[in-house]
């Protein structure tokens, strides 16, 4: 398997027969360059039954594939919970590389779109769960671990199990059930009164925090340090569980650490530089969704919400006709930006808010339009100033992008010279950062699927002559980019991770190191052991607090081929 290097240019960097500014691959400037590797024969555009423009038969009323059930949700990665959410953690950017012949493609197969095709008949669940339900009953509990997912702990009630949500490990609380029946496997319940108390619990300084309330923050109830135990505790079960590593075995140390600067007893730290707010549907009013539910929380400060956000005013202010309002507050800029969605049928409403604010809507198509100012914000991180535009994904936490860059970067220790693949790169943060460390000697290649962030990404990068970006599933485009081997690689996959098939392909390609961002500790478990399975292991692991009052976290692991 050779490896595809590029070849050294003699003489002192920077210079080239062309001249002291001549750039490579005869880009022009503003545009992306060529990388010394070569371009990969651009595939036609597939849908996911792999059928192109010119051999998918027309069907009358089928879907679009940019359709809104076709499009990545445009959330955080904790929250990419869009990454939700990234938000979720939304999917993003995938990078590759090419060979030097380039294959004949080969024929497909038509396939009927999915639409013409017949499923298999399936027993249909019935619109009601079976049993009698147990929906308001109480408890009296002792609270086991934490569990992975949703900010709650583990207790049992006449052996069944119960996911008991504002408790702490070892507490006695009584236990109000909010989901389940007599034939459920498991009930969902809130600690409505506590009997027991851990040393860790305190009084939740949000009001809108508690059982039956805000669903946004897990543990206002509960001291930093504390919170940080519980997030070590769940990484340090999913690595067992499901990568069968231990601490020591992963590289890490057991700790989550924290980010930011210590706060007073009692403060919350107000770093959410993203927030979508509910409206409800009768008043007008802003809120926040309640745990597992559609009914708005009508509050009128969210604690957590950045100092840019705050300052729009959103809470004090109707919002008729509207079904969401997401507010942005760039790190770095004054840039502000008000996204909002409309009800069927609704007309906009005139919006004044207390600072100047660019203002968006999204269409019922899902895509985001200009109503007032700028189409997207500027932020600073990695000693560059990035456009995100339309709402885009960005770590929602200030201080995010460079604390994840500078562990990455500490990880993978890229030399001048090396390739390097970003995939699932977004608008390029650490496209960006290799491409510094491997210089003009090297090669940076990014893949992303959502096409505004590859838009957003060439344009952010785009004085970087080392540096190309293309747009694609990193599943789909990786494997068809010719690509045999690299020096390194980054990806930063959406919160349900890369999967066995991706890590396969991944390991094939000999990297020196491999840096993983995760913004879920299960899905990093598991792509963990897809790359054990594949002659890799983690040297090193580090997970960072943020998303505080939250159950989320981010994760950066590096990994080196096991014979090393």
């Amino acid at each position: 398997m050779t490896r595809n290097t590029p070849p050294r240019s003699s003489g002192s960097s920077g210079a080239s027969g062309k001249g002291k500014g001549a750039r490579r691959g005869g880009a022009q400037p503003g545009q992306v360059a060529r990388p010394r590797w070569g371009r990969p024969a651009r595939p036609e555009a597939t849908d996911r039954d792999g059928l192109t423009a010119r051999t998918a038969p027309v069907v009358p009323g089928e879907p679009r594939a940019d359709s809104p059930a076709e499009k990545p949700a445009r959330a955080e990665k904790g929250a990419r919970a869009e990454k939700g959410a990234r938000t979720e953690k939304p999917a993003r950017a995938e990078k590759g590389g090419a060979a030097g012949a380039r294959k004949a493609p080969r024929k497909q197969a038509v396939r009927p779109p999915k639409a013409l095709r017949t499923a298999p008949a399936r027993a249909q669940r019935p619109e009601t769960p079976s049993g009698d339900p147990l929906v308001g009953e109480r408890y009296e509990v002792e609270v086991g671990p934490v569990a992975h997912g949703g900010g709650h702990c583990v207790a049992r009630h006449e052996g069944r199990v119960l996911f008991v949500r504002h408790a702490l490990p070892g507490e006695k609380v009584v236990a109000l059930v909010t989901e389940g029946t007599t034939t459920s496997r498991f009930l969902r319940a809130d600690a409505v009164e506590v009997l027991e108390a851990a040393k860790e619990r305190i009084e939740a300084p949000c009001p809108f925090a508690g059982p039956g309330k805000c669903g946004g923050c897990d543990w206002q109830h509960v001291t930093p340090g504390g919170q940080r135990k519980l997030k070590a505790a769940v990484l340090t079960e999913q690595l067992e569980k499901l990568a069968g590593l231990t601490p020591a075995e992963a590289g890490w140390d057991g700790s989550v650490e924290p980010v930011g600067g210590k706060l007073p007893a009692g403060q919350v730290p107000a770093w959410r530089t993203r927030v979508q707010y509910a409206v409800d549907a009768e008043t007008g009013k802003v809120g926040l969704r309640k745990h597992r539910s559609h009914e708005v929380q009508v509050i009128d400060r969210c604690l957590i919400a950045a100092e840019g956000v705050t300052e729009l005013g959103i809470e004090g202010r109707d919002w008729p006709g509207v079904a969401t309002v997401e507010a942005v507050a760039a790190t770095g800029s004054s840039d502000r930006q008000v996204v909002l969605t409309p009800r069927p049928g609704a007309q906009l409403p005139l919006v004044e808010l207390d600072k100047p604010v660019s203002i968006a809507r999204v269409d019922d198509q899902g895509d985001v339009h200009r109503v007032h100012g700028r189409t997207f914000v500027r932020e600073r991180a990695a000693g560059r100033t990035w456009r995100i535009s339309n709402g885009g994904f960005w770590q929602i936490h200030p201080e995010a992008p460079d604390t994840l860059v500078d562990a990455v970067l500490d990880g993978l220790d890229p030399q001048w010279g090396e390739n390097a693949l970003d995939l699932y790169c977004g608008v390029g943060l650490f496209a960006g950062a290799l491409a510094d460390r491997v210089g003009e000697e090297g090669a940076v290649l990014g893949i992303e699927s959502a096409k505004q962030a590859v838009v957003d990404a060439r344009h952010n990068l785009a004085a970087l002559d080392n540096v190309r970006i293309e747009c694609d599933r990193v599943e789909t485009l990786l494997p068809r980019t010719g690509i045999t081997a690299t020096d390194l690689i980054v990806l930063d996959p959406p919160r349900s991770g890369a999967g066995r098939e991706t890590v396969a392909h991944l390991v094939g390609l000999e990297a020196r190191r491999i840096a993983y961002v995760a913004c879920d500790p299960a899905a990093l478990a598991r792509d963990l052991k897809f790359f054990r399975e594949g002659g890799y292991r983690p040297v090193s692991l580090r997970a960072f607090d943020l998303f505080p009052m939250t159950h989320h976290f981010e994760c950066v692991a590096i990994l080196e081929p096991a014979g090393e």
